[in-house]
């Protein structure tokens, strides 16, 4: 419109006075920078610098394994004189041995063996003995149906394997395998004493996962009572 003015553009607001105390762009800061943020990710802490309000790890040893209590009673005889470390007090049954001393053993008597070995070797071992002292249950039971001793109680045992029986001699002539371990256990049958044989020998694949293995437990014929109870067997008369 003539004789109008145009308006004059709208300046933007200026900015609020910077502070005194203030420090300018180009000046060095004095107050201290915040701390950078943690990366959600990644560990606040390396590993071996515990925390705070952690206590620091302890490296305790590694407690060895106890050995297992059998369930193979100890004979009176032999619980008397015998080492306390290898009877346990509450069963007063035998003690197998652990792992280290199983290896221990083994290297002593000239074996190639492995620790790692012994968490597989000795639960085998174990188990072939348990199964030798039920066979010796079976031959026992006949004479103790009577008694009032509590059964039979294994007063001490050896290996002889550098000694092969009569009976695994005329098995190998035969052409069978020969066994690959033996053991003489002596029994205590209510103050009667027994001696029995055991030979080892390794059995066939029955399709079952771990090892088989065949015992052939048997009364020594050393005494009349071993006869006496094998001519028993013999006849089916117990």
């Amino acid at each position: 419109m003539p004789g109008s003015r145009t308006p004059a553009p709208l300046k933007p607001p200026r900015p609020p006075p910077r502070p005194r105390h203030a420090p300018a762009s180009n000046a060095r800061s004095t107050t201290p920078h915040p701390p950078p943020r943690r990366d959600p990710g990644r560990r606040p802490y390396p590993r071996t610098c515990p925390g705070p309000g952690t206590r620091p790890p302890q490296n305790r040893p590694r407690r060895p394994r106890r050995p297992r209590a059998s369930s193979t009673p100890t004979a009176p005889s032999r619980a008397s004189r015998g080492p306390r470390r290898r009877r346990p007090a509450a069963t007063g049954n035998w003690v197998y041995p652990s792992e280290k001393m199983f290896f221990e053993a083994m290297r002593r008597k000239g074996y190639d063996a492995r620790a790692a070995d012994m968490k597989t070797v000795v639960p085998i071992h174990n188990a072939v003995n348990e199964r030798a002292w039920k066979h010796i249950q079976e031959w026992e039971a006949p004479y103790l149906q009577k008694s009032q001793c509590g059964g039979p109680k294994l007063e001490s045992f050896a290996n002889k394997n550098d000694r092969m029986t009569p009976t695994a001699r005329l098995n190998t002539i035969l052409g069978f395998t020969a066994p690959f371990d033996r053991h003489d256990w002596v029994i205590d049958r209510c103050g009667t004493r027994v001696d029995y044989v055991i030979d080892f020998y390794a059995g066939r694949a029955d399709g079952k996962p771990g090892p088989s293995f065949y015992l052939d437990v048997r009364p020594k014929l050393n005494t009349w009572e071993g006869v006496k109870m094998r001519a028993l067997r013999w006849t089916g008369i117990a």
